[in-house]
C-alpha cells in the first residue's frame, strides 16, 4: 500500500483491520473459498500499510466511513489481479456500502429517533456470467431494509424502489443493475449521504464499458438539486431524497453478447430498446417483440 494518501479529517479512513480483511477476503477467494479462516490462512497474508494513511490510519483519524475505503480496495485489488488471472476476477462492482441516514423528532411519538441502512448495486460481469442485479458486493455482510417494516418502525414513505434499467454496464456478460430508493418524508429531518461512486462508474473489463455512475438527488421529481455522495442536508415536509446506486462493469466487448440474452433482458425492462440497438447492436421488432436478425447482422456487421 506504499504511496497512499495521508489519512483525512473526513470520515473515509480505513483501519490497518479492515485493510486486512480486504486483502484476506480477495486471497481467500481466489485461492479456494472452502479454505478454514484460522491462524494458518491468515499466516499467508502479508500487507505494508504506511501508519498514518487512509488504509491504516492513526487516532483521531475519524472511520465511520472507512467502509467505502476497505470496499473499494477489495475492488482495486481484483483489477490489478485481473492480467494474470482473467477468468476467475469480475468487473468492477458498486464497491462501496452506499450509507444513509436521517433521524430527527417522530410525529407519531414526539420522540427523537435515528435510522440508517446500506444499499445494494451492481455486481460486476463474470467470464461466463452477468453480473447480478442489486446485491451487495464483497464483505458487506448487510441485507435489504424491506419498504414495509422500514415504514412501519420509522416516520418515513418510501416512495420508489426498482432496479435503475439501462445501469449496467454493457458487455459480453453485461453488470447488474442498480437500485433507486427514494425517501419522502413529512416532517423536518437531518439526511446524511456517505457513499461514493458519483464521479466514475465501476470499470469494465476486457472491452465491457464502465457501469452507469451513482446519484444523489433532493426532490428528484420537482427543482431537482444534485447532491454530492457526502454530505448531510436538512429537509423539511414534502422533501423527497433520491438515492440511485451504480450499475456493475460489464466483462467482454458488448457486440459478443448472445442477442438472445439482450432480448430476455428488453423483455424484462432491464435494457430499453434504443440501448439495445445503440450499444448492443440488436435490433428489436418493437411490435413483435422479436429480434430482427437481418438488421442486427448490419448493425453487428457495421454495414
Amino acid at each position: 500500500m506504499n504511496g497512499s494518501e495521508p489519512q483525512r479529517r473526513a470520515p473515509v479512513n480505513s483501519t490497518y483491520a479492515q485493510t486486512f480483511s480486504a486483502c484476506a477476503y480477495v486471497l481467500k477467494s481466489l485461492i479456494d473459498p472452502d479454505i478454514p479462516v484460522n491462524a494458518g490462512f491468515y499466516r499467508l497474508v502479508q500487507i505494508d500499510a504506511p501508519l498514518g494513511t487512509v488504509v491504516n490510519c492513526t487516532p483521531p483519524a475519524p472511520v465511520v466511513g472507512g467502509w467505502e475505503t476497505q470496499v473499494r480496495l477489495t475492488d482495486v485489488l481484483l483489477k490489478a489481479l485481473s492480467p494474470a488471472i482473467p477468468d476467475r476476477i469480475p468487473a468492477g462492482t458498486k464497491a462501496m456500502m452506499c450509507q444513509m441516514g436521517f433521524g430527527g423528532t417522530s410525529p407519531r411519538t414526539d420522540e427523537l429517533y435515528a435510522y440508517y441502512e446500506t444499499m445494494a448495486g451492481g455486481y460486476g460481469g463474470r467470464v461466463a456470467s452477468d453480473g447480478p442485479d442489486a446485491v451487495q458486493c464483497h464483505g458487506q455482510n448487510t441485507e435489504n431494509a424491506p419498504i414495509e417494516e422500514t415504514e412501519i418502525n420509522y416516520p418515513v414513505h418510501i416512495a420508489r424502489y426498482e432496479l435503475v434499467d439501462d445501469s449496467d454496464g454493457a458487455g459480453k456478460y453485461r453488470g447488474g443493475l442498480g437500485l433507486r430508493r427514494d425517501y419522502l418524508f413529512d416532517h423536518e429531518v437531518s439526511f446524511t449521504i456517505l457513499a461514493d461512486r458519483d464521479r466514475w462508474g465501476p470499470w469494465g473489463l476486457f472491452g465491457g464499458d464502465d457501469g452507469e455512475i451513482a446519484h444523489y438527488t433532493l426532490n428528484p421529481d420537482n427543482e431537482a438539486t444534485k447532491l454530492g455522495s457526502k454530505v448531510t442536508v436538512q429537509l423539511k415536509p414534502g422533501d423527497v431524497i433520491c438515492v440511485q446506486s451504480c450499475g456493475g462493469g460489464g466483462y467482454g466487448p458488448a457486440v459478443e453478447r448472445d442477442p438472445q440474452l439482450v432480448l430476455r433482458d428488453v423483455h424484462e425492462g432491464k435494457v430499453s430498446l434504443e440501448r439495445a440497438r445503440e450499444v448492443y447492436r440488436v435490433a428489436i421488432d418493437p411490435e413483435a417483440w422479436a429480434i430482427d436478425e437481418a438488421e442486427t447482422e448490419k448493425l453487428r456487421s457495421g454495414r
